[in-house]
């Protein structure tokens, strides 16, 4: 969902609660076993409300300091961290590669434009290497009906500026020529620097038929959409053949079923996540635990919950989860699919929400619901929040309930922003996660810490700071300071 927003906005616009009794339940949920123990709680500090700077985002804890770094405008979709030099870039899709002044005398954004990344594709995503390499996918239209992706490798020169080669690239391959084309976008390096992951989004919104106009006759995914490709850092002109077989053999497929996991990262314990963009229908956006060789269900399922139009007797006219405003709802694609593929075999369950926040959902008989209160997990978060900017903290300078430790991953999440639909929850804000391993996945305490940011699409945690980069139209990057 993100990706398409984001061509729509380029082109037009784009208290706490019972934690332990929640986190048995969790566990129970997920492993089916006993469940252990997690490490004490940190007190949390009272949630408060306040907008020290007007028309910014307001603060929900009292030990934040807000600055606005600098106006950026619209269509900004990165922000990236040179782990060497210090240095912060920034990019956008149309303008390329922005070096960005953080510093405090800053007046204004300092920023020096360093390269065009791709001059015949679009940048979508981008990572540093622990030596400072660069890695930028983007994708360019090779036809009418087909697209590419380029994931190209950078090397910072004397200059400032880069040198750049081709990492790898796919064949073209089929697109819907809807805005259900999510593309390559999120990319990360591992710990080691050995290999890079990148996503690559579906090109249908929840498995339908997508033909582009008959180009591609009962065409729903492709080999190279709806998957994690793990790619060696070290390559150079990698083809991807849209062809599942051939990537499996290469190893180059990592993991499949997921919608669009427009933001990948690291934990500090070496386990990959992603968070993912839920269908144009009330179910849940997730964040995955990415595993070599799962399967993390789309389009059979979303979170924990199957997709109806799988199953013969499917009705969309009488599917509660349906909002009138969505473009696959107006469009007419929820509708009886006999011809819908079967399941390919078991599914991974996302990483359970245990709220307090962000736990909204929608009952079988319509109504809006909250997961935790009423004392149950969510697969993962409220319908449309679309999560992205997922960024995990360490700094032992930060808040004591912040902090990760031993076996209690800490990350902050940011949220792009409901399109539409009628839940109360809209996103638009910064929820802190506190992740702890429950047998095969993990449970999430969340925690809204602020909101009300313009589309915020990205973030960079230096220290005890937070960065985050907004999208929308009037768009700043702010500085959270957390003291």
């Amino acid at each position: 969902m993100i990706e398409n927003r984001l061509r729509l906005a380029t082109c037009a616009s784009a208290p706490w609660r019972a934690f332990a009794v929640l986190l048995a339940i969790a566990a129970a949920a997920v492993s089916g076993c006993r469940p252990v123990g997690p490490s004490p709680l940190p007190t949390a500090r009272p949630k408060v409300e306040r907008q020290p700077i007007p028309d910014g985002p307001v603060l929900l804890r009292d030990d934040i300091q807000l600055r606005k770094v600098t106006h950026v405008g619209g269509g900004h979709v990165r922000l990236a961290r040179h782990p060497v030099n210090g240095e912060v870039y920034l990019l956008h899709p149309s303008d390329g590669l922005y070096r960005v002044t953080l510093a405090e005398s800053a007046s204004k954004l300092s920023v020096a434009s360093v390269v065009e990344m791709v001059a015949d594709g679009v940048p979508a995503g981008m990572a540093f290497g622990l030596d400072g390499a660069l890695f930028v996918v983007a994708n360019r239209q090779t036809d009418p009906t087909h697209t590419q992706a380029v994931i190209r490798k950078g090397v910072v020169a004397a200059s400032g500026r880069f040198t750049w080669a081709t990492l790898a690239s796919t064949a073209p391959y089929p697109m819907s020529n809807t805005q259900f084309d999510h593309l390559f976008n999120g990319i990360v390096v591992s710990p080691d620097g050995e290999w890079v992951f990148v996503n690559s989004g579906s090109r249908t919104d929840h498995g339908e038929v997508q033909s582009s106009n008959g180009a591609f006759p009962e065409a729903r995914e492709a080999a190279l959409t709806s998957k994690i490709f793990r790619l060696p850092a070290s390559a150079e002109d990698l083809l991807l053949p849209n062809d599942e077989a051939a990537l499996a053999a290469q190893g180059l497929l990592f993991a499949s079923g997921t919608r669009n996991a427009y933001d990948l990262a690291f934990a500090p314990n070496g386990d990959l996540f992603a968070a993912d963009n839920g269908p144009d229908a009330d179910y849940p956006d997730e964040l995955n635990w990415i595993r070599e060789g799962l399967h993390y269900g789309f389009p059979w399922r979303f979170g924990d919950q199957d997709n109806p139009q799988q199953f013969r007797d499917y009705d969309g006219s009488k599917d509660v989860r349906l909002s009138q405003d969505f473009v696959a709802v107006k469009t007419g694609t929820y509708r009886n699919d006999p011809g819908f593929p079967k399941p390919p075999g078991s599914f991974a369950n996302p990483v359970a929400n245990l709220g307090p926040d962000a736990a909204q959902y929608r009952g079988n008989d319509g109504s809006q619901r909250d997961a935790a209160a009423e004392g149950k997990p969510l697969y993962t978060f409220t319908p449309h929040r679309s999560p992205l900017g997922l960024e995990f903290i360490t700094a032992p300078t930060l808040p004591a309930d912040l902090r990760g430790e031993g076996n209690v991953l800490s990350a902050f999440l940011l949220s792009w922003g409901a399109a539409g639909g009628t839940l109360s929850d809209q996103g638009q804000d910064l929820l802190h996660l506190r992740l702890t391993k429950q047998g095969d996945n993990y449970a999430s305490i969340t925690t809204q810490v602020a909101r009300d940011f313009k589309n915020p699409i990205d973030a960079v945690m230096i220290e005890s700071r937070l960065y985050v980069l907004e999208f929308g139209p009037d768009g700043a990057i702010w500085e959270l300071t957390f003291k």
